[in-house]
């Protein structure tokens, strides 16, 4: 058999055959990856978790900035968690820890000059902007919920 096509007819009989090999194998490969760099995000965020925790335990305090900084791992492990149940990104939870962040910048930003300006001020619209975009993202999912989502 010739593998060169002959006609437009054996030309997408051949291009069926090959999408028919082809899509699960790349199909297999997308999944794979995603595993694979799923188990190495959770392993750097328990890793990570875990030197920060130790540091806390040698200084022999934790300050709200340590606190926030092991919330914002939880989240991370949260979302890896989720997606790995889910095979879906949760939106909120990046959300939640842009939110986390921002406001353990200001704990910084306070706990360092020990006044308040405008860079504390920005940083207090990020955070309200974050939670009208949370708000958004809620009231979107529940008034347009996904095809997916509603047959689980």
């Amino acid at each position: 058999m010739s593998m060169t096509p002959n006609s437009p007819k054996d030309a997408s009989k051949l291009e069926a055959t090959v999408e028919k090999w082809t899509v699960p194998i790349g199909n297999l490969f997308v999944s794979l990856f995603h595993r694979i760099a799923l188990f190495g995000i959770g392993a750097a965020t328990v890793w990570s978790s875990a030197v920060a925790f130790i540091g806390m335990v040698d200084k022999g305090s934790a300050s709200i900035e340590d606190l926030l900084l092991l919330f914002i791992y939880l989240e991370i492990g949260a979302m890896v968690g989720i997606y790995f149940k889910t095979n879906h990104m949760p939106v909120r939870f990046l959300i939640y820890v842009a939110i986390t962040a921002v406001t353990r910048l200001i704990i910084d930003l306070v706990n360092t000059k020990h006044e308040a300006d405008l860079p504390i001020l920005y940083m207090g619209i990020t955070i309200l902007v974050l939670a009208l975009a949370n708000a958004v993202v809620r009231y979107a999912s529940f008034k347009y919920p996904s095809k997916s989502s509603e047959s689980e």
